[in-house]
């Protein structure tokens, strides 16, 4: 279900805006910076400092996450079910890939967020149906955020 180009997004822009539904059914978003990528249909990222979002999660798993990468003007957006394993209580798995990428997080993090996506989708925006290609994008967008 994840594309390498999907994956690559998630490596190279780890930090995405967990959408989950609050007790009374409104939105709430979150931006999350630990994300990892575990295999072809799941991502986790640790809970480090997230009570509402960990709060609804227990409640009501279903989720969005989307990551954007702002050069390329290229967006990834995941729908799933989460579901919270303690940091004293995770898999292996997902130990092993939080050591790997966020070792120096550890010691913060007391959860992990597991995402199985459902459903997956490559955003791209509309400069690319007027014919700029990803390095003319990467040029003009990193000329705008350097004249920052």
């Amino acid at each position: 279900m994840l594309s390498d180009e999907m994956k690559k997004l998630i490596r190279d822009h780890s930090a995405g805006m967990v959408a989950s539904i609050n007790d009374d059914g409104t939105p709430s978003v979150s931006p999350k910076a630990t994300f990892v990528v575990l295999d072809n249909a799941s991502i986790a990222f640790g809970n480090i400092r997230s009570p509402g979002t960990i709060a609804n999660i227990w409640k009501r798993p279903a989720v969005e996450v989307c990551f954007i990468n702002v050069v390329l003007r290229k967006a990834l957006r995941l729908t799933g079910s989460a579901e919270i394993q303690m940091k004293a209580e995770a898999d292996a798995r997902l130990l092993a890939a939080f050591e790997a990428t966020w070792s120096p997080y550890l010691k913060c993090i007391s959860a992990f967020v597991q995402i199985d996506v459902s459903n997956a989708e490559l955003i791209l925006s509309p400069a690319y149906d007027f014919g700029f290609s990803e390095e003319d994008l990467r040029r003009i967008n990193l000329e705008k955020l350097n004249a920052l």
